[in-house]
């Protein structure tokens, strides 16, 4: 969240929205969730895991994601480039309610699966 020193006074005073502002959006999570589940990715790989995904969208979220201190991007100096990414400690915290974000998608998933087959 950018300017985190000129956060407005509504969303000081509420926690929900303040999350939804750092973790808000059609991929922050997602990106979250799939570190979390491999532990390390690489641009590429991140690429390849969300293929809706454009290159610029992909690189402004981390970025955000990165200033937010949800995840960490390593830089190794070597030809090509490399670059690693991972959860955070602070993101770490979130995993547990992305989780259970996941594990009710799936149920709900299914249960609309199952109505539409009747």
């Amino acid at each position: 969240m950018k300017n985190k020193r000129e956060i407005p006074e509504q969303i000081q005073n509420c926690g929900v929205e303040y999350a939804f502002k750092r973790i808000g959006g059609k991929y922050k999570a997602r990106i979250l969730w799939y570190l979390h589940s491999k532990t390390v990715l690489r641009y590429g790989e991140l690429t390849r895991t969300l293929p809706d995904i454009t290159t610029k969208m992909l690189t402004q979220t981390l970025r955000e994601l990165e200033d937010d201190k949800l995840i960490t991007r390593k830089m190794y100096h070597e030809v090509p480039p490399k670059v690693e990414y991972s959860v955070s400690e602070t993101g770490r915290e979130l995993i547990p309610f992305i989780e259970h974000l996941h594990n009710w998608g799936k149920k709900q998933l299914q249960s609309e699966l199952l109505a539409n087959k009747e």
